[in-house]
């Protein structure tokens, strides 16, 4: 009925001002539909702001795809505002949690036939980043976050390597939020952390000087032993030739038929004797000499093995206690499981992109009704509150809410004796539905991404990252040589939560025994 009256209208108003006047019209609203069609793709432009009050260092920042901007946090609340162009359709900036893991204040791109994207802060090593760019007013990137050109300039030099990113689909903001499960930190613990780190670096000092001193004494003795097998061998087979020949002696002398012939047997036997005897006084006092030697081997070997267990002990308990003096960051996987920690040595990786992070700690967690959905939620501790810490909660996924969330899980006790009684300020706590990305790895904090949300931009790009080799005794692991290697970057699923049981995720670049020495 609505389409009739609409279709008799049209008529009558043609009828009315005649066939040219309704061309025009009809051109008029042509012109004016594809504005309309872009407007509506357009979101409501968010305006540059900053706050009006002094700004901290910042510790997050929130992309909203929804609202097309991005807002930058401090401990006191939001700092820095700004439009952001995502990627389009098929290239979808992935929604999920991430960190600054590279900065480059001049970078081109190895993807995009050198394009310039000023004031890059990579968030993932297959290419996805914070950059400077044009910002047509709605998505319109192959998977990154471009910023306005003067923005991300003022704010490249405000951000550190592990700032918190996280890409909500919604708009999401934090909110204040406590929880006895939160890390509660000791005032004492914090107080002694920087002296006992000190007493701990001059323990391994000295283990690592006692350590390369018992291995170069028992490479040494290893040394000075080694020709005994030879020796030994010659002067067994010097004995066997002069046995040989004493008993060849002893036959001449039983068969001499005269006394001219006898005679000349008994002057061989008694050389042959003299030989034989002299090869086995040689041959004895050779081992004699020989086992103190062997003995020392075995000696200098056994202190070389003492001494180097006690340096990793002393490595472990040094690198533990400067590590406590960092933030620490938690993440907690339903997919997998497992509770995983990172703090960021600030080393340098070895391969020249980013800084190394310690993965020493991957433990398995317990969390109640495990096939239900529990969301996405980010636990941040922003600032110091009396003698604990004032939290946090941004959530950016369907589940439980945060209370619910931390209430179904059952965090192993050691873990958090080791790790809570020093947490700092930007500490956080990440509990997902998701597994971690196969992004993730020693030079990245935590890449998760949401996988019941588009991930164009993230699943067509590919690790730019390479394989590393690593020698064992330069301060990087144990014995031999390891690698750290480029992971699939197609490694997790569309949707881990439809396929239990099969997903495909993040597993440790190393050996655990080889994960602690990366300060």
């Amino acid at each position: 009925m609505k389409d009739l009256m609409t279709t008799a209208q049209s008529n009558r108003a043609a009828r009315r001002w005649g066939a040219p006047r309704v061309v025009m019209f009809a051109l008029a609203l042509a012109l004016v539909a594809p504005g309309q069609a872009l407007a509506a793709k357009q979101p409501r432009q968010t305006v540059e702001a900053v706050a009006p009050r002094e700004a901290g260092e910042p510790i997050m920042a929130i992309v909203s795809i929804k609202s097309q901007q991005v807002t930058f946090y401090d401990s006191e609340g939001w700092i820095l505002r700004a439009p952001v162009s995502t990627g389009t359709t098929g290239r979808e900036t992935p929604a999920g949690v991430f960190a600054v893991i590279e900065k480059d204040r001049d970078h081109h791109s190895t993807m995009y036939d050198d394009a310039w994207m000023p004031n890059m802060q990579r968030i993932t090593w297959n290419g996805i980043a914070l950059h400077g760019g044009p910002l047509p007013g709605y998505a319109a990137s192959h998977g990154c976050v471009r910023m306005p050109f003067d923005f991300a300039e003022r704010l490249f030099d405000k951000t550190n390597i592990g700032m918190r990113v996280i890409i909500s689909p919604n708009d999401a903001a934090p909110v204040d939020f406590s929880h006895p499960s939160l890390f509660v930190p000791s005032k004492e613990a914090i107080a002694a952390a920087p002296a006992r780190a000190d007493k701990l670096l001059l323990e391994e000092e000295e283990a690592v000087r006692a350590a390369d001193e018992a291995k170069k004494a028992a490479s040494a003795a290893a040394k000075e032993a080694q020709s005994l097998p030879a020796t030994l061998r010659k002067l067994e087979q010097q004995k066997a030739r002069a046995d040989a020949e004493n008993a060849y002696a002893d036959k001449l002398v039983a068969n001499a038929k005269n006394d001219q012939a006898k005679a000349k047997a008994d002057e061989l036997k008694q050389k042959a004797a003299a030989k034989a005897a002299d090869a086995a006084t040689q041959l004895d006092a050779a081992k004699a000499a020989a086992q103190p030697k062997r003995d020392a081997v075995a000696a200098t070997k056994e202190a070389a093995k003492v001494a180097a267990a006690k340096k990793v002990e002393a490595v472990k308990a040094a690198t533990d206690a400067k590590l406590a003096m960092e933030p620490v960051s938690v993440y907690i996987s339903r997919a997998t499981q497992k509770l995983y920690v990172r703090r960021n040595t600030h080393k340098p990786a070895p391969d020249g992109g980013g800084e190394v992070f310690d993965t020493s700690i991957e433990v398995p967690v317990t969390i109640r009704n495990p096939d239900q959905p529990i969301g996405t939620h980010i636990f941040t501790a922003m600032a110091r509150s009396g003698a604990g810490l004032r939290w946090s909660v941004v959530s950016i996924d369907e589940g439980d809410d945060a209370k619910d969330a931390l209430d179904r899980i059952t965090i192993p006790q050691d873990v958090w004796d080791r790790i809570a009684p020093t947490a700092l300020p930007r500490s956080s706590i990440i509990i997902s539905d998701e597994p971690l990305s196969a992004e993730t790895n020693y030079r990245t904090e935590f890449v998760a991404v949401l996988s019941n949300h588009p991930q164009g931009g993230f699943i067509t790009r590919k690790p730019t990252a390479p394989p590393v080799e690593m020698a064992s005794d330069d301060g990087w692991g144990g014995n031999g040589f390891f690698f750290f290697g480029q992971r699939d970057p197609y490694a997790q699923p569309a949707n881990p939560r439809r396929r239990a049981g099969q997903y495909q995720y993040y597993q440790p670049a190393q050996p655990m025994p080889m994960q602690r020495s990366f300060w």
